[in-house]
């Protein structure tokens, strides 16, 4: 028993987390003594059992590695889960910050946010808990006892992803109304649209009717107000489309999705399709258009969206690709 505990103590002092495993009545102090005292359940006395953490009932060590291999996938879905929400709502937040920086029209108003919030990125964020351990989970070294669950990496991580969805939801508002011509609507400079509040006092500013609206004469200016709708709806949809992509960069830390594919959580595949039908419900069921501000997309606009969302993808499989880097350094400096 002295040698155990001794064992526990040098381990310990060395800032490493031990687990001791026992079952005689002489295991007791060191398995009290250890970070994670282990018991056999079925040849274990009482007296160890007693003073362990952890019992196993089936007396076999390989139930350990499972046991750690679970643990570990536990709290790798609960930083996807937290992943995914910060910089989601790092997105939301520098989308409102560029509008505002810009001078630009509200793109996004709070109904369209509670919906992303409530409807759209609950299901996701759940079905991220049921993601399967990644591949090379087992090959990982032990975290630090100082670990911390975002580290300055992370948090650089969330910022970069954030500021692009910000980005994303801002241009292709911007982008409607500055280059998109699709025959209906009147384009404007950039200039103009930063600097929309003055459009009183344009001389000769005039846009084409279009929507059921009278942009016409004195009405002109409501073009950046209630002429906004087609605009608004694009940059709530790509909002919306790029956290769902966002999801599926949460499924691992490091892992591409070419390791870790979609279809490995399928319940995340199930969540998306739930988000992405009551979005779907928001835009083209009549009577829910007037409450969200939003009018239905066609094709071309749909096809728009997605050339907005989808680089979202790219950059987090090259900031994983930094940190598959990082991890394999950090590896090599630990185990020496």
């Amino acid at each position: 028993p002295r040698h155990k505990m001794e064992l526990v103590r040098l381990l310990k002092q060395q800032g490493a987390v031990v687990a001791m495993t026992g079952d005689g009545v002489n295991d007791a102090p060191a398995l009290k003594q250890a970070d994670i005292g282990i018991a056999m359940g079925i040849t274990g006395t009482e007296v160890a059992k007693e003073a362990s953490d952890m019992v196993l009932a089936d007396d076999n060590f390989a139930t350990i590695v499972s046991a750690v291999e679970e643990g570990r996938a536990i709290y790798n879905n609960m930083q996807a889960f937290i992943r995914y929400l910060i910089s989601s709502n790092i997105g939301e937040v520098a989308a409102i910050f560029l509008t505002a920086l810009f001078g630009l029209p509200e793109g996004l108003i709070p109904v369209q946010l509670l919906a992303v919030n409530l409807l759209t990125d609950g299901p996701p964020a759940t079905a991220l808990g049921f993601s399967p351990a990644d591949i090379d989970i087992m090959t990982k070294p032990p975290r630090p006892k100082d670990d911390v669950l975002i580290s300055k990496w992370i948090f650089v991580r969330y910022m970069i992803v954030g500021i692009y969805v910000g980005f994303a939801c801002v241009g292709i508002f911007a982008y409607w109304y500055i280059m998109h011509d699709d025959g209906e609507h009147t384009l404007v400079t950039w200039e103009q649209l930063t600097h929309w509040t003055d459009c009183p006092s344009w001389e000769g500013f005039e846009v084409k009717s279009f929507g059921g609206h009278d942009f016409s004469g004195e009405h002109a200016c409501t073009y950046f107000t209630a002429g906004k709708v087609k605009a608004s709806t694009l940059s709530f949809t790509v909002l919306v489309v790029i956290e769902m992509f966002n999801a599926l960069n949460a499924l691992s830390e490091n892992n591409s999705l070419v390791v870790m594919p979609p279809w490995a959580n399928p319940y995340l595949i199930l969540a998306m399709f739930v988000s992405f039908g009551l979005h779907a419900v928001i835009l083209y069921v009549p009577i829910m258009q007037p409450i969200f501000s939003v009018v239905p997309l066609n094709w071309d606009e749909c096809v728009l969206v997605l050339w907005f969302s989808l680089p979202v993808l790219l950059i987090e499989e090259i900031l994983k690709f930094v940190g598959r880097g990082m991890a394999a350094d950090e590896r090599k400096k630990r185990l020496g």
